[in-house]
């Protein structure tokens, strides 16, 4: 039976690598599913909720649950979940642990905790690398709202998680901490034969878990 896993954690805390790399490793068996994909159009100002960002403009805010269009969340992740070969679905996003919608669905709940520090590091290089931008405008609009919001709406998720992972970790190491959880979700039925196919197709020796190889 297919099986939603639910990733959390703050901006650039290292949940789409997680996300990623789960896909990745399983490539034929894992759905992804990015909350970021799911915000409501920045152009229609009667939906959503908005701010006005550090340099004066009138904007989405990207870091409030309330600009995400829960229900085409809905309808993506009952989507993935009819998808043939599909046996794990990752929803993963600043709110995936905050969602109603996401939370009813989800069988496991992964929250990657990452130091503040490291997380806006991580933005500021990110915006400059992907749109150029002024890293004081990043830092203003992190003190005027994004640390509040995150405080606000992200943090408390934590609570919520059956297992938290270090955002500063390797994809290895992060994949060696969550496989354990949803390994079980991924392998197929016991085979007769004296080797079976383990988890993601891996063939393997009976009594070796697969998530070690």
């Amino acid at each position: 039976m297919t099986g939603v896993l639910a990733v959390a954690g703050g901006t650039a805390s290292g949940k789409s690598t997680l996300a990623e790399a789960l896909s990745l490793h399983c490539s034929e068996s894992v759905a992804l599913v990015h909350l970021d994909d799911y915000y409501v159009p920045a152009h229609d100002p009667l939906r959503g909720v908005w701010t006005v960002s550090a340099d004066g403009h009138a904007v989405l805010d990207w870091n409030h649950p309330g600009s995400i269009d829960e229900t085409a969340v809905t309808h993506a992740i009952d989507a993935a979940l009819l998808r043939p070969g599909v046996l794990l679905v990752v929803v993963e996003g600043l709110f995936a642990l905050s969602l109603p919608s996401v939370v009813r669905r989800a069988a496991w709940r992964v929250y990657v905790d990452t130091p503040d520090d490291i997380r806006l590091a991580r933005k500021i290089l990110r915006k400059i690398d992907a749109q150029r931008q002024d890293p004081r405008l990043s830092l203003r609009n992190y003190l005027q709202t994004g640390r509040d919001r995150h405080a606000a709406h992200v943090a408390p998720s934590r609570a919520a998680a059956d297992l938290v992972v270090d955002g500063t970790a390797s994809e290895a190491e992060l994949l060696a901490a969550v496989m354990p959880l949803i390994g079980p979700a991924l392998a197929p039925p016991p085979a007769a034969p004296s080797r079976a196919r383990g988890v993601c197709g891996v063939t393997r020796t009976p009594g070796v878990p697969a998530f070690a190889l």
